[in-house]
């Protein structure tokens, strides 16, 4: 969907695997997230996806029938009100793919937890998702009931009450649960009111040097394309601050790994901003908010398939250096998150890997010294980050990455 303006909130999209994601972004903007092939093929989502929908109400009908992506209302036929864009992330829910799904909370403003009518509520990656959100700081959260067009009254009645039950102590106690048939095109309407009262514009600080968090990067040459036609790679994210212009020079850190193994180093990467693209349009300045896309001058090659996602982009000397090292307070969870049976969560131990997530990126760190509630770890690949950011930690039990607590970087 084009969007008059650039979108100035993101909106994940989380739950369960099967569980209606896909269809309700698309049913609420009209695109699909899905657009990798294998993604097609299978019907689940495997990278972040995203799409735009500019929201407007009608200043006569009554809510929440008054909100819509229409500029007529669709009820009265009067002219509606243009509110603001909004961009959703639409992060994938099968289990082996969590690392995707924390690093897309941690460019969202606000997320949509779903939770399918016809499963028992909660099935293991809703409660995953939930304590990630809670972890990451996602605190403005709305749950959407889907499929409710394949149960009886009484069974949607009877998962709604397994819902707030679920809920219960947690950041999404007091979350409105808003019963929807993404489908049939049932109740949109409430959850973009629900937006707009709950998940407000994130304010900014517009005279600090431009950061952006990559969460895509791609290569949109087509196969077979002449020298004519060439362009160079595409950096998909956030800004977290600052603005962005065409023309402006960048440096992306940490980068890309020249050589292997003992000769293995990361090399920054620098190019100017060729062109800017946000809410379906082209842009001449970007500011924070919605997801945007820088294309650069860089060799396409280092930006396809996702290989930039995790870095940080801004002006040259403004990042941060990249740490092989850190060291961060932890704490655990009592039991681990997404597995189907109870496991108790055991202390960090020194020699152990785990996986952190630190903003978009991801990376294991092996640690060298546990002790306490502080962890030192050295990291397979270097993130750019500073004390005092949070990180979410998971731990390889029964071959499959599984979320154990969060800490802050020292």
């Amino acid at each position: 969907m084009k969007v008059p303006v650039q979108p100035v909130v993101n909106v994940g999209v989380v739950g369960h695997v099967d569980h209606g994601k896909t269809a309700l972004v698309r049913a609420m903007t009209g695109e699909s997230t899905d657009r990798h092939s294998e993604e097609v093929k299978r019907g689940i989502s495997i990278r972040l996806g995203y799409a735009d929908a500019a929201v407007y109400k009608c200043p006569t009908c009554e809510t929440p029938q008054c909100f819509g992506t229409s500029e007529t209302c669709k009820h009265c036929g009067g002219k509606t009100e243009f509110l603001r864009a909004i961009s959703f992330v639409d992060s994938p829910g099968h289990e082996t793919l969590m690392a995707t799904m924390l690093s897309g909370a941690a460019i969202m403003n606000g997320a949509l937890l779903l939770i399918a009518a016809n499963e028992k509520c909660p099935q293991p990656q809703t409660k995953e998702h939930l304590m990630a959100l809670s972890i990451i700081g996602v605190d403005k959260i709305i749950i959407v009931q889907n499929k409710v067009d394949i149960v009886s009254e009484a069974e949607a009645r009877a998962h709604y009450k397994e819902i707030e039950d679920f809920v219960r102590g947690t950041i999404a106690e007091k979350a409105p649960i808003i019963p929807v048939s993404a489908h049939h095109d049932v109740n949109i309407d409430a959850i973009f009111m629900a937006i707009e009262q709950l998940i407000p514009t994130s304010s900014f600080d517009e005279k600090a040097p431009a950061r952006m968090h990559a969460a895509r990067s791609f290569d949109v040459n087509r196969p077979g394309a002449g020298p004519d036609k060439f362009v160079g790679g595409v950096i998909g994210g956030t800004l977290t601050r600052g603005r962005l212009k065409v023309g402006e020079e960048i440096e992306i850190t940490p980068g890309r790994q020249v050589g292997s193994g003992a000769n293995a180093e990361w090399q920054k990467l620098t190019s100017k901003v060729r062109s800017l693209h946000s809410g379906g349009s082209t842009r001449k300045e970007v500011v924070p908010g919605g997801l945007v896309a820088i294309g650069t001058f860089l060799d396409p090659a280092f930006t396809k398939s996702d290989s930039l996602v995790g870095r940080l982009v801004g002006p040259p000397g403004t990042l941060p250096e990249p740490m092989h090292k850190m060291m961060a307070d932890v704490e655990l969870l009592d039991k681990v998150v997404g597995a189907t049976e109870d496991i108790k969560v055991e202390g960090v131990k020194t020699n152990e890997p785990l996986m952190l997530s630190i903003g978009t990126a991801t990376t294991v760190g092996m640690v060298t010294s546990a002790r306490g509630n502080v962890a030192e770890m050295n990291l397979k690949i270097p993130v750019a980050a500073e004390p005092g950011q949070r990180l979410a930690i998971s731990r390889r039990i029964g071959g499959k990455w599984r979320l154990i607590g969060h800490g802050v970087l020292k």
